[in-house]
This record gives structure tokens, sequence and C-alpha cells, in this order.
């Protein structure tokens, strides 16, 4: 009886000592989370159109403005450029689409932001932005809301329009199926 509970105590201190060597060291929450936008938006609906993949920065008391110059190149939210996948061919504004995966960036303008769909993916921010991969361009309506929106956000409404939503900056991208 003292053998097995020798060799009990014994394995227990090895077990002990290998999950120490395994553990992992997670990091902290992204300042900038990455967030999940799907057209039809319901949960309840799993034959999706299409989905963006995005990370969400924060104003923290900056100014839209500082973030997304005027006239710049801008990945549309933080860290890596937006993805977008079409799950069926469609159209973004009105140029013809085939079912894929693409990088989302956008060109703030006064009145209307100048949305760019391109073939280059896993890219950090806009540093690497190729306008010799675009496949298409469609200036977006921007409008200015009431309310403000602390964290850069994407929805769909139930026609398949994309809005992009910061600060009180609002912009409307539609997508048309085929």
């Amino acid at each position: 009886m003292k053998l097995f509970s020798a060799s009990a105590i014994c394995l227990l201190v090895a077990f002990s000592f290998n999950t120490a060597m395994t553990a992992q060291n997670f990091s902290k929450l992204d300042k900038s989370p990455m967030d999940v936008a799907a057209f039809p938006a319901s949960y309840k609906d799993s034959n999706k159109k299409m989905k963006v993949v995005y990370s969400r920065p924060q104003l923290n008391d900056r100014k839209l403005y500082d973030l997304v110059p005027l006239g710049k190149v801008w990945r549309l939210g933080a860290n890596e450029s937006a993805e977008i996948t079409f799950y069926e061919d469609s159209h973004f504004g009105d140029t013809p689409v085939k079912a894929g995966t693409y990088s989302l960036f956008a060109i703030r303008g006064e009145k209307t932001w100048t949305m760019i769909l391109n073939k280059d993916l896993n890219a950090w921010g806009a540093y690497s932005y190729n306008p010799d991969q675009d496949v298409a361009r469609y200036n977006a309506i921007a409008s200015i809301d009431a309310e403000s929106i602390e964290a850069f956000s994407i929805a769909f409404d139930e026609q398949g329009t994309m809005y992009l939503a910061w600060g009180t900056t609002r912009v409307s991208m539609p997508f048309k199926r085929n």
C-alpha cells in the first residue's frame, strides 16, 4: 500500500510539471478586436451570401478625420485589412464580381467614400495596397448621424446594403446579387 501511495504521489508530481511545461501564454484582449458582419444578418439564416471580417478600432477621444485622413486609402478598420467573402457571384456597386474572398479598402471623401474591392489578401493595413489589384470601385454615399458610434462598425440591412459607422459618419454600400 505504501508503494502504491508513493507511486501515485510521484505520478501526480510528474503530471503537474508536465502541465506547467505545456501551458501557453495568452495575449491580452486586442484593443481593436476582430468582428464579423454577414448578410443575411440573422443568425437563424445559415445560407449567407457574404461575410466581412474586420477589426474594430475605437475613437478613444480622437477624431475620425485624424484616424481616416481625407483622400487617403484606408483599410476599413484596424490591423489587417478587412476581407469580404462573396459566397455567390454578386455586384460591387454596378461591377459584377465572382464568388471569392477580397480585401476592402476605402478613400474618405466629404460626401462620398470610394469603396475599393482588391485581390490582395492577408495585408496589414493599407501599407502594401496595390491599385493594380483592384477588382472594383464604387462611390458610396456618406452622411452624418446624430448618434456617435465609439467602435468602428459594419452591418447589413435586409436588402444587403452594407453600412459603415464610426463617430457620427455613416457610409452605405449597396450590393446586388446575380
